[in-house]
């Protein structure tokens, strides 16, 4: 049991800690990054109610639905409805770079736990591949997520609400199509790896960019 808990959640907090020791200029406080993290953790379970009340009554139950609907939108909103409610709003939330630390921390609260309940269910010997795809994954889109809102934390009218928008959208979009990928494809591993070497490669462009952004002009 406790090879399985501490396999389960290491992944989670070897990436959170990777991102937060990423942040160059003034560290968030560790109570506020634990705070969004529980409150990620804590969305599994109306998560899972409402996806088993779809599956119950058979409602969007096509691959294309349960992917971008029932898995990206509903997973993702709910995220950034955390994200944006108990941490964009917050006096702490004070430099760009802090969206990615809080995405970050939201998404891989949220991933834990259900990585806890999947190896559980299914056993240690999935560890290695849930750590190299769902957990990482979800961190990934939250980078994303994050990065938007620390835009808009910074930018006034119009623009700011259509970056807020896309923090969403986008992390909705490339969740769903994760799912799509793994739900529809045959031979799914040969589009996978690209496009989680696409997120990475994305993700850490929106780091550099975040202190870039930060550096010049001062936020």
């Amino acid at each position: 049991m406790v090879a399985i808990l501490s396999a389960a959640v290491a992944p989670g907090i070897a990436l959170l800690a990777y991102f937060y020791l990423r942040d160059k200029y003034d560290a968030e406080p560790v109570a506020m990054v634990l705070r969004t993290f529980i409150f990620g953790a804590l969305l599994v379970f109306p998560v899972m109610v409402i996806q088993y009340a779809f599956q119950y009554e058979e409602i969007l139950q096509s691959p294309m639905a349960r992917s971008f609907l029932l898995s990206g939108m509903l997973e993702e909103f709910l995220k950034w409805f955390v994200l944006f409610y108990t941490a964009y709003q917050h006096v702490e939330f004070n430099e760009r770079y802090d969206g990615i630390v809080y995405g970050v921390s939201v998404s891989l609260g949220f991933a834990t736990v259900e990585n806890v309940f999947y190896l559980f269910a299914y056993g240690i010997h999935q560890a290695f591949f849930r750590a190299l795809l769902p957990v990482s994954c979800h961190a990934l889109i939250g980078v994303i997520m994050g990065y938007y809102l620390g835009k808009a934390k910074f930018t006034q009218g119009k623009p700011q609400k259509r970056l807020i928008g896309f923090s969403l959208l986008a992390a909705a979009l490339l969740h769903g199509l994760y799912d799509y990928i793994l739900t529809v494809s045959v031979h799914w591993i040969y589009i996978i790896v690209p496009f989680m070497f696409y997120l990475w490669w994305s993700s850490l462009r929106k780091v550099k960019l975040a202190h870039t952004e930060q550096r010049e002009r001062g936020l």
